[in-house]
């Protein structure tokens, strides 16, 4: 399912961290929100818990989104429950969140794993538990990491995301480089620019975005060409491009 986005001619739109403009990031109530507002994929952060469950949660400590503190490694599962990520909501599993996303059978999937240590243990552990819900073929596989990156691609041939070679840890530069594993590149909205995204787009690479959460900035992604667009807050995408 992932593959239609090469040949796809409509726009994108990916909450990030869910609808994390409005609700608690990287929770089930902010996924639920955007998928409540048409969006096409979800965005998410994956890392693991001292006890080996995968969990959803974008910063290596607790501090910033829940009223805990401490490395998210540091905590058991059920010690990370016992955290609000606000709202009430708690940081969610991956199955967790398999099992919420399941009814919506068109709903796209970028799975970013976070660098760290344990890097690829959470991307096996992630494709095993997306191949148990049939979803592997609904993502798209990201990290900042070009090794996570090319591990994916060699082990799983699924379809990665990169960043820019000076955004990546471990980037190798070259034809038979970092950019040979990469199907997908993510510009940030300070480097976008239309020249950035036509020279990905020569080289047969999906030039994508993140995050324009205004409709100036909105506008300016579209006209530089980018085809997908992940944003924090939805309603500015949303609305430009049913206009």
């Amino acid at each position: 399912m992932i593959e239609q986005l090469q040949s796809k001619t409509g726009i994108i739109v990916a909450a990030h961290r869910g609808y994390s403009a409005e609700y608690p990031e990287n929770t089930l109530l902010a996924f639920q929100k955007a998928v409540d507002l048409g969006v096409d994929m979800i965005e998410f952060d994956l890392r693991l818990s001292k006890d080996n469950v995968v969990v959803i949660i974008h910063d290596d400590t607790v501090d910033r989104t829940t009223n805990g503190t401490g490395m998210v490694n540091d905590f058991t599962l059920k010690e990370l429950k016992e955290l609000d990520a606000g709202e009430g909501e708690k940081i969610p599993t991956l199955e967790e969140f398999c099992e919420s996303l399941q009814p919506y059978a068109e709903l796209l999937f970028n799975v970013e794993i976070k660098p760290c240590d344990q890097a690829i243990e959470v991307a096996d552990r992630t494709v095993e538990l997306l191949k148990k819900y049939d979803f592997l073929d609904r993502c798209v596989f990201t990290s900042f990491d070009a090794e996570v990156i090319t591990h994916l691609h060699d082990k799983y041939n699924v379809k990665t995301q990169g960043f820019p070679g000076e955004k990546m840890l471990h980037y190798i530069p070259g034809e038979d480089g970092t950019i040979s594993k990469i199907w997908a590149i993510g510009m940030s909205m300070k480097l976008l620019n239309p020249e950035l995204v036509q020279s990905y787009k020569a080289k047969g690479k999906l030039a994508w975005c993140y995050c324009p959460d205004d409709m100036e900035q909105v506008k300016y992604a579209l006209d530089c060409g980018v085809t997908l667009l992940t944003c924090n807050d939805l309603l500015p995408a949303l609305k430009y491009i049913k206009k």
